[in-house]
């Protein structure tokens, strides 16, 4: 596990800390390796889960979690239990029963004070999925929906800071993969397409660090198309916003050579 998955996942059990779900005392049959599905008093099951939790056993503390939800679906533990089940699936990187279970918390319980952590939680559980821009960026996007929301509902906590700093960095993933699939349609030279997503790079995506790149890939590429005041234009605008970058360098060598 990386030191910033260790980060997140010592944060999440902070916040699982403080909602105020921690158990009462153990049971001596809490122990019992066959207590996972058989009908029992609530407070013996959670505390079962809790200790399986303990254990690092996540996808079986999970699955105890949401037994306490089907035997008991009408009790508080029910509540508790079901962001424990997702807590547990997370760490688990069990990432669509992680989301399932804070989806169902908040279909049932919209109002809730703990309701912002379960927006976190299905939010980190698609970022954490983001994989390299080579590949499909739905998860990306799914990440992205999620953080947005998770601000837009709750925009003055300690849950939307972190989701802030996330969506920059999932916007930033997204430009990378618009500027991947730009740089193969112009090295086919097909220019139209490569230029649409360089747009979009410089329009949709404005305030992520493939900016400068993607405006002097403009230049190339009306350059390539013989529309030089376009080219100019965008050349323009990269020695205004990012002067000092070796992109305007480039820039500025096509357009003058072209003028030559």
């Amino acid at each position: 596990m990386s030191q910033s998955r260790l980060s997140r996942a010592a944060a999440l059990a902070l916040a699982v800390a403080a909602l105020g779900v921690a158990g009462c005392s153990k049971t001596s049959d809490a122990t019992k390796a066959d207590q996972s599905y058989v009908a029992r008093d609530v407070e013996t099951l959670y505390n079962f889960g809790k200790e399986t939790l303990e254990k690092k056993r996540y996808k079986d503390a999970g699955a105890i979690f949401d037994e306490v939800e089907r035997q008991h679906p009408y009790s508080v533990w029910a509540r508790r239990a079901q962001l424990m089940s997702a807590f547990s699936y997370y760490m688990g990187r069990e990432y669509q029963e992680a989301t399932l279970a804070a989806q169902r918390f908040l279909s049932l319980h919209p109002g809730n004070k703990d309701a912002p952590y379960a927006y976190y939680l299905i939010a980190v559980c698609y970022y954490e999925q983001i994989i390299g821009v080579e590949r499909d960026q739905k998860v990306t996007q799914q990440a992205l929906d999620a953080l947005t929301e998770l601000v837009r509902r709750y925009p003055n906590t300690d849950y939307a800071s972190d989701a802030r700093l996330k969506i920059d960095l999932a916007r930033d993933h997204l430009a990378g993969k618009e500027m991947d699939i730009g740089r193969w349609y112009q090295s086919q030279g097909q220019y139209l397409g490569a230029i649409i997503r360089f747009r979009s790079v410089t329009e949709k995506y404005d305030t992520t660090t493939h900016v400068p790149e993607a405006l002097e890939r403009l230049v190339e590429s009306y350059l390539a198309l013989g529309i030089p005041e376009e080219a100019k234009k965008a050349a323009a605008v990269l020695g205004y916003n990012y002067p000092g970058s070796k992109w305007y360098e480039r820039a500025y060598k096509l357009v003058q050579k072209h003028a030559a």
